[in-house]
């Protein structure tokens, strides 16, 4: 995959099938930028120089694209960090409503920062998962959640279902050797509200690399007990 001119995102998207809005690539060249000269004081990301970037952040979020239609969505990225994968959506859907949730202050502010940048409109959130979950104008609203965290897919179902409107849906980014998580996480994904609708593995471009989105439909309300403290998740899973 070449990466001259940042074409690479181009080359790699067409990979996926995903064509992308003009003036893209020069977005993304500016992501990654910003990524390299800023990111790095606050620990985003271990992974450095632009075609692993290119391949491991921004093509393995371009992916989800093939999985539902964001087109017009109000999509949630849960523990987004450095904005993987909410903001490359974003950057390739304009149309999706965007909101990114992090804990951490100093990796919202880089968010907002690149916001701006990138000239997208993204509503960031300042706030732990579980309290944020229990606020009315979060809870059950957002077509698609979203989440790359590392969290097992137990914990990350309470962390994240709570924010999926009925009929909508979570993808947890994973890895091909998921099996004995997702099937843990099936007492969590049926207590609150939600059927596993399929695993999508797929290839990321320029990579020897499959990984896999778990896609979790929400078929009727969440508990209003749920989310818990974290530590009570931590403690006792679902």
């Amino acid at each position: 995959m070449s990466i001259g001119s940042f074409t690479g995102i181009s080359e790699g998207a067409e990979e996926l099938n995903i064509e992308l809005p003009p003036g893209t690539e020069a977005a993304f060249e500016a992501y990654y930028d910003f990524l390299e000269n800023h990111g790095r004081q606050v620990n985003l990301t271990a992974i450095s120089g632009s075609e692993e970037v290119v391949s491991l952040h921004f093509l393995d979020s371009l992916a989800l694209l093939n999985i539902l239609n964001f087109k017009n969505k109000k999509v949630i990225d849960i523990g987004s960090g450095a904005g993987f994968p909410g903001v490359p959506l974003k950057l390739a859907e304009p149309s999706i409503d965007l909101t990114l949730l992090d804990s951490a202050g100093k990796r919202i502010s880089f968010l907002s920062e690149l916001s701006k940048l990138l000239d997208i409109e993204a509503t960031c959130v300042y706030e732990r998962a579980e309290e944020a979950a229990h606020k009315q104008h979060l809870r059950e609203h957002f077509n698609i959640v979203v989440s790359r965290a590392v969290a097992r897919l137990n914990m990350l179902c309470e962390l994240c279902l709570p924010y999926v409107a009925i009929g909508g849906y979570f993808i947890a980014m994973k890895t091909t050797d998921s099996e004995d998580e997702t099937a843990e996480a099936e007492n969590a994904v049926s207590t609150l509200g939600c059927e596993l609708t399929q695993n999508f593995d797929y290839k990321i471009p320029g990579k020897d690399i499959i990984r896999r989105a778990v896609v979790i439909k929400k078929i009727t309300g969440t508990p209003e007990k749920y989310p818990r403290r974290f530590a009570k998740i931590k403690k006792t899973p679902l």
